[in-house]
């Protein structure tokens, strides 16, 4: 299996419900470094998995949805924990969703998968992992 992944982050906040979260559920800051995967099982045409430019492009394009912004005031997220697993699966849905609709080009919608990594810190990290799919995954 053949993968590229392109970086960036994206900085949040939010708070947690339930005492697992302790102090957590206290309205707190996040930086996450982000990171897509995509997984192709050939190479295209032109020996790529897919265009790295697109691939950057639709990433930034999806952390701007979260990006500064307070994830408890978000409709989206009523009710939900947005746990760092939590948001590696939303994100990998919506690179998903640009997979299938063409805006990684042709390459994105042969892929045979997405990993999202979501880095709290050096010793901290989560991820969610599946096919693209023909419709939402997470």
């Amino acid at each position: 299996m053949y993968s590229l992944t392109v970086c960036d982050h994206v900085m949040i906040a939010h708070s947690f419900h339930g005492a697992v979260f302790g102090p957590a559920q206290r309205l707190h800051g996040a930086t996450y470094a982000v990171e897509a995967e995509f997984l192709a099982p050939t190479l295209d045409r032109d020996h790529l998995v897919v265009d790295i430019g697109l691939a950057g492009q639709e990433l930034r394009r999806v952390l701007d949805t979260l990006d500064y912004r307070n994830l408890d005031e978000m409709p989206e997220f009523a009710g939900s924990n947005t746990t760092t697993e939590f948001l590696a699966a939303h994100i990998h849905s919506l690179l998903a969703d640009a997979c299938r609709e063409g805006r990684l080009g042709e390459g994105g919608r042969r892929l045979a998968g997405l990993k999202i990594v979501l880095r709290e810190s050096p010793r901290a990290l989560a991820a969610f992992a599946g096919p693209i799919g023909a419709e939402g995954t997470a």
